[in-house]
């Protein structure tokens, strides 16, 4: 029998975070194959700030709307639109969205496969050998050898549970979002270039529910960690509440998030996770896209310096990295959401603090170009003292 075609990487997962390695690599020189399964579509908002297009040349004409303005709404529905001054988010359809960054990284010389993984093993020679299956049912497995792995394939990863100690511990939040079409006529209180979030224990015990326009279309969903609660029935009252019931339904999906990052990304060995594999969403607001991109790109160059060195502690460089960058505004929105998303009182307040033009500065400084703002401490020390006011309980919700 003929031995596997052997490549420098496999990248197991063809979202944004397995897209951006295999692309890298690829450019690169190196020979990768893209293994993603077929008719996976993510839910998702679809945000990405101008960092993302910046960083990972995202072109315009992938951007199905431009949000200019975000919404907060409260328990008892007050209102603050924060526009963004001088940008704006852009909104992309996850299923155009990712299939072009797939066809990117193949016309830089990746290896496109559809299939479904199965497992790795080693070979004699100390090879990993992947496994996969072209579909579920399918009995018939074919296999590559791969001299570094890459786990992109997503919140509960396969490759994650399989071979980086640690992963079955992650905990998840769970998402779900209905594609709706945008009528030609509605009354609905609906803006095409304006993300509505409503914080309200309603709709999610734990997060927030969301309507953000995606041109000829809109994803209305939410999210949440606990264990019972509807999330199909949440966004019918979502629906009704945005004005939106009788909107056509495009397509429903759901799927986990991980609520932080993995502790260990790596298997000290061969493998290295990405993206949701690695558990890379962030707290309090659920990014992903920009994050996972990242991820895959610091992924990516860990294994390059594995594949260069020889040296197994290069592939542990991807979380480190990853860490030294955002580790800190994980840290800050983890503790928000833990605190301001506990009940419709604390909402209440969020949604009030978020008229300040400190916090809406700051935040969305922080968010559109992913660093924390040093450039005014004042606001910091404002902003702390206002918030401590509302933790004290000393300002009027």
């Amino acid at each position: 029998m003929s031995q596997p075609e052997t490549y420098d990487v496999v990248v197991i997962g063809g979202g944004p975070a397995g897209s951006t390695a295999a692309d890298d690599l690829a450019r690169a020189g190196r020979s990768v194959l893209l293994l993603d399964r077929a008719g996976r579509i993510k839910p998702c908002g679809g945000a990405i700030p101008p960092r993302a297009i910046k960083d990972f040349d995202i072109p315009d004409e992938l951007l199905v709307a431009k949000a200019r303005c975000a919404r907060m709404i409260s328990p008892k529905d007050e209102k603050v639109d924060i526009p963004i001054e001088g940008g704006f988010v852009g909104m992309v359809d996850r299923e155009q969205f990712d299939e072009w960054l797939r066809q990117r990284a193949a016309s830089h010389g990746a290896e496109r496969r559809t299939g479904l993984y199965r497992r790795i093993e080693r070979a004699s020679d100390g090879v990993a050998q992947v496994f996969f299956a072209d579909k579920e049912e399918d009995g018939i497995e074919h296999s590559v050898r791969a001299r570094c792995v890459i786990g992109a394939d997503g919140a509960k990863s396969q490759v994650a549970h399989q071979e980086v100690p640690g992963a079955e511990k992650t905990k998840y939040v769970f998402a779900y979002h209905e594609i709706l079409r945008k009528p030609q006529n509605t009354t609905a209180d609906y803006d095409e270039s304006r993300c509505d979030v409503y914080y309200r224990g309603s709709l999610s015990p734990d997060f927030y529910g969301w309507v953000f326009p995606h041109g000829d279309t809109l994803s209305v969903g939410l999210g949440s960690a606990e264990r019972g609660f509807s999330l199909r029935k949440a966004t019918t009252r979502l629906r009704e509440a945005a004005g939106m019931t009788d909107f056509e339904t495009v397509r429903q999906e759901g799927a986990p998030l991980p609520l932080k990052p993995l502790p260990r990304w790596d298997n000290g060995r061969d493998v290295v996770l990405a993206g949701d594999a690695a558990g890379v969403v962030a707290p309090s607001s659920g990014e992903g896209i920009y994050y996972a991109m990242l991820g895959g790109r610091l992924a990516g160059e860990a294994a390059a310096e594995f594949l260069r060195t020889g040296k197994a502690s290069a592939l542990a460089t991807a979380r480190k990295r990853f860490m030294k960058l955002h580790g800190r505004v994980f840290w800050i929105l983890a503790m928000m959401q833990h605190f301001w998303y506990s009940s419709d009182k604390r909402r209440e307040s969020f949604v009030k603090i978020c008229r300040d033009k400190d916090v809406q500065k700051l935040t969305f400084d922080a968010y559109m170009h992913k660093e924390l703002q040093r450039r005014d401490p004042m606001a910091h020390v404002r902003i702390f003292l206002k918030d401590m006011a509302h933790l004290l309980g000393l300002a009027k919700a």
